[in-house]
């Protein structure tokens, strides 16, 4: 069984219903040839949409994707390449950030999508979001950007990261393109999205929404706190009624139920729970089922 695939939008791209995150990639000790090998073992599950930043690693991420994907060309026609910019990092790899801010303005746009594209070694971005919502960001100088880089074929889609509904609604109202995603922090352990209206606007506007940090960033198995112990018990029985499944597989799979299609980006590196993650979306919960890790995740009863 494998992945299935989704459009984002009505004219968005065709990902897969989990997106493989390259956030962590540095601290993997992958040589070329392994990330390699780890890419096709995704692909084969159908994972083929692979989430970057420019920032990730401290600005190495993406150099090193491209370097495994520079052995086998042949495999770009067949992946999603994803990424972000808009966050300026104080780093070595940046010698002339003074402070960490964030940048949207135009020039800073095209510059660092010109520069994924070299990192990744690749001719186009089937994806690219604005990382953070940015205080100074002129809504008509990104829609500039967006034009530009449409036009030369060098990106294809565009959304956001982290963005607001009220944020999310400023940028679409200059673009002629649809912005196709709003990448949020979704988990059984942080609902806040459910709640505010940013999952509610992408249903209205028929775009998926990507969940990053979709187990909570590993808090929900190491964090010793009432909420994570009352969640492992209810994802674990809820993983027992459905055939054993683990408890990280009911925690993606209660994503996956949601009718928004939302993508959760997956963080590791490891191919076993890559393969566990690809099997989370034949789960099928039913609605007491869900409602009871949502019972779990708030400590009471919904109204």
């Amino acid at each position: 069984m494998t992945v299935s695939k989704i459009y984002m939008a009505a004219e968005g791209p065709q990902v897969s219903r989990l997106a493989l995150g390259l956030w962590r990639l540095a601290s993997w000790g992958l040589s070329d040839g392994e990330l390699l090998d780890l890419i096709h073992a995704a692909m084969d599950l159908g994972i083929t949409t692979f989430d970057h930043a420019d920032i990730y690693g401290d600005y190495t991420c993406e150099a090193l994707f491209g370097r495994a994907l520079a052995l086998e060309p042949s495999l770009r026609a067949r992946m999603q390449l994803v990424t972000k910019c808009g966050i300026k990092l104080v780093s070595a790899n940046r010698p002339t950030h003074v402070i960490q801010h964030y940048d949207t303005s135009k020039a800073h746009i095209v510059a660092a999508a010109e520069n994924s594209l070299q990192m990744l070694q690749t001719d186009r971005l089937d994806l690219l979001l604005i990382h953070r919502p940015d205080p100074l960001m002129d809504p008509d100088e990104v829609a500039e950007a967006f034009t530009m880089l449409r036009h030369s074929g060098k990106v294809l889609h565009f959304g956001v990261s982290n963005f607001t509904p009220s944020q999310f609604e400023l940028l679409a109202s200059r673009l002629e393109l649809t912005l196709v995603t709003n990448q949020v922090e979704l988990s059984v352990q942080n609902m806040e999205v459910l709640h505010d209206g940013t999952v509610d606007q992408c249903l209205r506007l028929g775009i998926s929404p990507m969940a990053w940090s979709p187990m909570g960033g590993g808090g929900l198995f190491r964090a010793d706190t009432e909420q994570a112990e009352r969640l492992r018990q209810a994802l674990s029985a809820v993983g027992e009624a459905l055939g054993d499944a683990s408890v990280d597989q009911v925690a993606l799979a209660w994503i996956l139920a949601h009718p928004a299609r939302i993508v959760p980006v997956l963080g590791t590196g490891k191919l076993e729970r890559i393969q566990k993650a690809a099997q989370a979306e034949a789960l099928a919960l039913s609605r007491e089922q869900w409602f009871s890790i949502w019972r779990a995740s708030t400590g009471t009863d919904v109204p």
